[in-house]
């Protein structure tokens, strides 16, 4: 389970408005969900006596999903720099790299007979630089079969796998939450802490909640039911039975359930669903647009209602946004004729609208509204959006530092580098470059993490810092940096002298030693 601290969940969501279909025919087997049968265990009106008949009816097609990992983790010598460095198995360096086996626990459900189960990605993403070796689905009953990922989505957070058995399985469907009110009851099934099928009850306490995260899809259904580790891809029901949402975050100062999580809206989920099983490419527009919420301050500087329109900060050249004229202090009120607030922001009209389409825009600038057209372009993956955005001030290990973090970066500084000089660092390209005060035709690599115990940290190297050469030899990438500290290594140097750009500031050479 992903953890949301403060007023922001940790996970970037997307979504679909596409139609819903109504269930997923494989097999004769019928529903466990299925309209007919939930009258019978469905009481008509006001607050049920138990939810143990609906519960019986539905914990069957409710699995456990368990993984096994192989993950690199860093090995540090207790001995380097002593004449027992070498018994560690590292000489001067920290130590290699080892690996490990680690396993994670999630839930999920099944929404065919012929063995289909939706659950989280993160559920079955391996931690780190690690790998997925295994991936196994439990039944209520306790039998365990082998899965097979069959499609995941990182920007939804949702994934599809496949079991084979030898009789069809008992599966549920799918509802559609815009039916959902404010205090209608739900419940929760799912293996929390690994301790197997959990049933929680609650009501559901908002619809479309944005938690101001800034993701493109941050709509949940909010709930008060127990969401807690381990309930990650698992269902929440109606009281028809109906999968109304997939339990996916949870508001917690404590990393303990404390009333507040959140589930991605059925109707967002299923047309992702449905493409993931049938093997199509989940597409989404893209404007190419850093924007902000219209804060008090922010809208009444404007002089401009809080509840209406975002705030662009930057535009990315090349992009439908640049080409359609937008600027940076433009404020959108309307896209493509709906309307820009809280629940219904900027960021997920645009990933729900087809790319290619041309839409218009309504824009605020300087006191005078203006309407533009702009071409929607494709919305570029995860690990490309996470080279585009690099936040100096965030917690060092949010991109590939020493503490993990979530969006990696491609292709960052290795172990080498990591060992040797305390440091890690990903490529600068021209978005990061914009974003640390640089031009966009600067090259080099941006530092990401400093660990504390370096001698770069004792040099005052900070996140954020571009490294433009290493021993004279200009830095490109993170091979470059690489290669560079391995040479040095092999000659025997105790330091390399790096050339280092901070915001503001003129380059400086910097020697950083070798530990």
């Amino acid at each position: 389970m992903r953890y949301a601290y403060g007023v922001t969940t940790a996970l970037l969501l997307a979504g679909s408005a596409l139609t819903l279909t109504t269930g997923f025919p494989a097999g004769a087997q019928v529903a466990q969900n299925d309209s007919a049968q939930m009258q019978s265990v469905v009481p008509r009106g006001g607050a049920p006596a138990s939810f143990a008949d609906l519960t019986q009816q539905l914990q069957p097609a409710v699995v456990n999903i368990s993984t096994r990992q192989r993950v690199k983790v860093q090995n540090n010598n207790p001995f380097a720099g002593t004449p027992f460095s070498d018994l560690f198995g590292g000489g001067q360096g920290g130590g290699q790299p080892q690996t490990r086996e680690a396993q994670s626990l999630g839930s999920g459900f099944l929404v065919s007979a012929d063995g289909y189960v939706v659950t989280n990605n993160h559920v079955i993403t391996a931690e780190g630089q690690g790998e997925i070796e295994s991936i196994t689905v439990t039944m209520t009953d306790g039998t365990d079969y082998p899965a097979k990922l069959v499609g995941r989505d990182a920007a939804s957070d949702l994934a599809v796998l496949k079991i084979s058995g030898p009789k069809p399985f008992p599966f549920v469907k799918f509802g559609d939450s815009r039916h959902a009110r404010v205090g209608d009851w739900i419940i929760a099934i799912g293996n929390p802490f690994g301790l197997g099928g959990t049933v929680t009850s609650g009501i559901i306490s908002a619809v479309y909640r944005n938690t101001g995260s800034g993701s493109a899809y941050d709509r949940y259904l909010q709930t008060d039911a127990s969401i807690n580790r381990g309930n990650s891809g698992g269902p929440m029901f109606d009281m028809a039975g109906n999968v109304i949402g997939i339990n996916n975050a949870i508001f917690s100062p404590t990393g303990g359930s404390v009333g507040i999580g959140f589930a991605i809206p059925a109707e967002i989920a299923a047309p992702i669903v449905e493409k993931l099983r049938n093997g199509q490419a989940i597409e989404r527009g893209y404007l190419g647009v850093r924007i902000q919420q219209l804060s008090d301050d922010l809208a009444a500087s404007l002089g401009l209602a809080k509840n209406r329109g975002e705030f662009i900060q930057s535009v990315e050249p090349n992009q439908g946004a640049a080409k359609a004229g937008m600027q940076p202090g433009d404020v959108v009120v309307r896209v493509d004729g709906k309307d820009v607030t809280p629940d219904q922001t900027l960021s997920f009209i645009v990933a729900n609208t087809a790319p290619g389409k041309r839409i218009p825009i309504d824009l605020i600038r300087n006191g005078q509204r203006l309407t533009v057209q702009a071409i929607v372009g494709k919305r570029p993956s995860e690990e490309e959006l996470a080279q585009q955005t690099f936040d100096p001030d965030a917690q060092q290990g949010d991109d590939n530092g020493f503490g993990g973090g979530q969006a990696k970066p491609s292709k960052p500084a290795g172990p080498v580098v990591q060992q040797a000089l305390g440091i890690a660092a990903i490529p600068l390209t021209p978005q990061i470059a914009r974003q640390l005060g640089a031009s966009e035709d600067t090259k080099g690599v941006v530092i990401t993490a400093v660990d504390d115990s370096a001698d770069a940290a004792a040099k005052g190297l900070q996140r954020g810092d571009i490294v433009l050469s290493a021993n004279y030899k200009p830095v490109v990438t993170a091979a470059d940096l690489e290669a560079v500290v391995r040479q040095a290594k092999t000659e025997n140097r105790e330091a390399v002298l790096l050339r280092i750009q901070r915001r503001g500031q003129p380059p400086v050479y910097m020697p950083i030693r070798i530990r």
